[in-house]
């Protein structure tokens, strides 16, 4: 792995750490800064796989909550019911993920033009949703009735295309199903932790033959920048929207997306 394919994986690692928690699309932006970098992994491999770097910093980060509900759960109904909410939630993205895997990856993730359409369209349902939500009527993430959970969890599966966003997809439903802006971000956090564990090892599995020495390389370099910029994300995003909402990641997507299709046009 030469100098140049380090720097391009650690920015990477870096853009997935810092999008991935946020509702802007990681995967959207890793592909499209791939695209105009040169940069192709085998079987798309690179983009999924550093993603576990930031389920890990997800972890890290509430280690000790985690914990207390996993302890809690043998006699607290209340904490098994929450690890029951996201159990179901995540498990329309198993069904739809293993289904749909090979058009997704083949056709979707080569598509720039797709991505940042997504990303503009997104950014706009973004800042509108942020205005007219409704009232909260769910404002703790870990009591979300199990019915919420689970629509929140089909909702997630339109972030499959890539620029939709899977936090940007589950906050969105969330919000719209009556959660508080704090608790829409808490949930897809913890959701995430599933989703994107799954993905990881599914797309490991798939793509085994393709693998290589230099391959890993790449990844390990990505994994550990996406670790570290996803902590500090994680540590910060709550009491963001918590206070000004989610029209500023409206806005960014929107920005991105028309600067890719200018791009685009330009023939980069």
């Amino acid at each position: 792995m030469d100098s140049n394919t380090t720097l391009i994986a650690a920015f990477l690692g870096l853009l997935e750490g810092l999008t991935e928690f946020i509702p802007v699309s990681s995967t959207g932006h890793l592909l499209l800064a791939g695209h105009f970098l040169g940069f192709e992994s085998a079987g798309r491999t690179f983009e999924v796989v550093i993603q576990l770097g930031a389920v890990l910093a997800i972890l890290t980060v509430y280690s000790a909550r985690l914990w207390a509900v996993f302890s809690a759960a043998p006699h607290d109904p209340q904490a098994r019911r929450f690890i029951l909410s996201v159990l179901v939630a995540f498990l329309p993205a198993v069904f739809v993920g293993v289904l749909a895997h090979d058009f997704i990856k083949t056709v979707l993730f080569e598509t720039p033009l797709l991505i940042a359409v997504m990303l503009i369209l997104g950014g706009i349902i973004l800042v509108v949703v942020d205005r007219i939500a409704p009232p909260t009527t769910e404002p703790d993430a870990m009591r979300f009735p199990l019915p919420m959970a689970l629509k929140i969890g089909v909702i997630q599966c339109l972030a499959m295309v890539p620029g939709v966003s899977r936090s940007g997809a589950t906050i969105v439903g969330a919000l719209m199903l009556g959660a508080s802006k704090r608790a829409a971000a808490e949930f897809s956090f913890f959701l995430s932790m599933p989703t994107m564990a799954g993905a990881f090892a599914y797309d490991l599995y798939k793509n085994r033959d393709v693998l290589d020495a230099s391959a890993m390389g790449e990844i390990a370099v990505g994994f550990v920048m996406a670790f570290i910029s996803a902590v500090i994300v994680v540590r910060w995003v709550l009491d963001y929207v918590g206070r000004y909402g989610y029209a500023l990641f409206g806005w960014w997507r929107i920005l991105v997306g028309g600067l890719v299709i200018l791009g685009l046009w330009a023939g980069a």
